[in-house]
């Protein structure tokens, strides 16, 4: 009997012994580049319910297109790069306007869509389309160096050429999609930072558990430096309305509404100067100083400090007067798309 290639004994596993996810249950390329957008970045666990949410509220492509970007941006709350978010808007709207709702079916064409790099075509590619186009996320870069033996350091982006070049010998011609999917999987269950290789169905033929360097490979020698930032955040009450703005900088949140901020090592009493200097307040009352949070971010570790006060009738039309900031009921600013950030202040003070 003729022994299985190594795309059989992969796509076997898989049909075993995959999660069932919604959008495996189709070829539709609308739910399965919802995902692959959603998943970017995302824990399967996590980015699940946001895409039965989008599902829900957007059912096709032209129905996101026809959505307002705050509607979209209120959706994707909390799942970060919000890029991803409005990438995705974008794209929607071209595929509805330029493309008549078609999605596109080559390679070439899903690659050019905004938001949408080599891993994501490849993936939409093979699974809608049936497309021999390898994929090389994380897990597949762990999984692929550690089986085929393959040294090129991950960090550099020349790699991934690398790493293509070796599975499109491997990737399997008749059922592609299932084939990137499940290296995918097995990256991400089985082959894992920390491989199970006690259970591993390839450990009889993979070069890492041969040599026993497992924890030396994939190679990466590119380090992130992660920036520290001191967000200091002054929440003005006015009866029982918030000052919001929305964030227009190039910076992290772009588009999202937050409070009125003092980025900066400051102390209480620079914090309150700075505040009436910017704010022209004249009887703050202060509530409430809150203790620093931690909100990690990829790149960047913030420290956050909540300053809330309520403010009169005569410096809240100051207030509007001199900045941006605007005045929403909760029932708005519940509905306005923020940062988890400031989800998580508001829960903390009853808000939710």
């Amino acid at each position: 009997m003729e022994e299985k290639t190594f795309a059989e004994r992969l796509i076997n596993w898989y049909t075993e012994r995959k999660r069932d996810l919604p959008w495996r249950k189709t070829k539709d390329p609308y739910p399965v580049w919802l995902s692959e957008i959603i998943l970017q970045q995302t824990r399967v666990d996590q980015g699940l319910p946001y895409w039965e949410q989008f599902m829900e509220a957007f059912p096709t492509i032209t129905d996101l297109a026809n959505a307002p970007e705050e509607k979209v941006l209120r959706l994707w709350q909390g799942l970060g790069y919000y890029s991803r978010a409005r990438n995705l808007h974008t794209t929607a709207k071209y595929v509805n306007e330029e493309l008549g709702g078609i999605f596109p079916s080559t390679f070439s064409e899903i690659i050019k869509l905004k938001g949408v790099g080599p891993y994501t075509a490849a993936a939409i590619a093979s699974i809608c389309f049936d497309l021999p186009e390898p994929v090389v996320d994380g897990n597949v870069f762990r999984f692929a160096s550690r089986y085929f033996g393959v040294h090129a350091d991950i960090s550099k982006s020349a790699s991934r050429k690398i790493f293509e070049s070796v599975l499109k010998k491997e990737i399997s011609e008749e059922n592609p999609g299932s084939f990137n999917q499940a290296m995918m999987e097995y990256g991400a269950t089985t082959c894992a930072p920390s491989p199970k290789c006690e259970e591993c169905e390839f450990s009889n033929s993979c070069y890492a558990f041969a040599k026993g360097v497992q924890k030396s490979l994939p190679v990466k020698t590119g380090k992130i430096k992660v920036k520290i930032r001191h967000f200091n955040y002054v929440v003005l009450k006015h009866g029982d309305n918030f000052f919001l703005n929305e964030r227009i900088e190039k910076d992290v949140w772009s588009g999202l509404y937050d409070f009125f901020l003092l980025d900066g090592v400051f102390d209480e009493e620079v914090v309150l100067k700075k505040t009436n200097q910017n704010l022209g307040l004249k009887n703050p009352i202060i509530i409430e100083i809150s203790e620093p949070l931690l909100h990690v971010l990829s790149h960047q570790k913030i420290y956050a400090r909540f300053y809330l006060m309520t403010i009169s009738n005569k410096d809240a039309e100051m207030v509007i007067q001199k900045t941006n900031l605007r005045s929403f009921s909760v029932e708005e600013v519940l509905n306005l798309p923020k940062p988890k950030l400031i989800v998580n202040y508001l829960k903390r003070v009853g808000i939710k």
